[in-house]
């Protein structure tokens, strides 16, 4: 059987190019680091999050080591709590440590402008960390379709230069 040259050249092409997408999914699932919420931050009380050992009352507390805060965010139908009808406020130069759980139905976590975005699924506790180096203010958006008020479930994160967060914030 003769195969055409050019026939050949597309087979070879096409071939290439089915192993080049199952190299990039396989280094984006497992070299790359990214991951879906899993056990590291536990599970926890579906309809009341706040009641389980390993979530807080939602809001900004001190961390364990100096220039380190955890905020606490619960997200429910059609809001994130805090951030919403408050900003979260975190000091510029800090690491800030999110644990954002889910009172109702699978929602998204999203701080635009930043590599923060997670799921929030009922039952589980997302963990995310990252660095605020300069004063600004970032907007929080719920990122997975979670009802017929999902467009207007937003919010804010304000990240402060330290003077200011330590003279108008009330971290616990």
């Amino acid at each position: 059987m003769h195969v055409h040259r050019f026939e050949r050249i597309w087979l070879v092409g096409s071939l290439l190019l089915i192993a080049l997408f199952v190299a990039t999914v396989t280094y984006g699932a497992v070299g790359a680091g990214y991951g879906m919420v899993d056990a590291e931050g536990g599970q926890v009380d579906g309809t009341d999050p706040t009641a389980s050992e390993n979530v807080r009352e939602p809001g900004v507390y001190n961390g364990s080591e100096d220039g380190h805060y955890d905020v606490y965010v619960e997200t429910q139908r059609f809001l994130f709590v805090p951030g919403t009808n408050e900003p979260i406020r975190v000091p510029a130069n800090s690491t800030v440590t999110f644990h954002v759980t889910s009172r109702d139905v699978l929602h998204g976590f999203e701080i635009v402008g930043t590599n923060i975005n997670t799921m929030t699924v009922p039952g589980q506790k997302a963990m995310v960390t990252a660095e605020f180096d300069e004063p600004a203010e970032y907007g929080i958006v719920c990122n997975e379709y979670c009802g017929s008020g999902h467009h207007t479930m937003e919010g804010s994160l304000q990240v402060v230069p330290p003077s200011e967060f330590n003279e108008t914030s009330e971290v616990q």
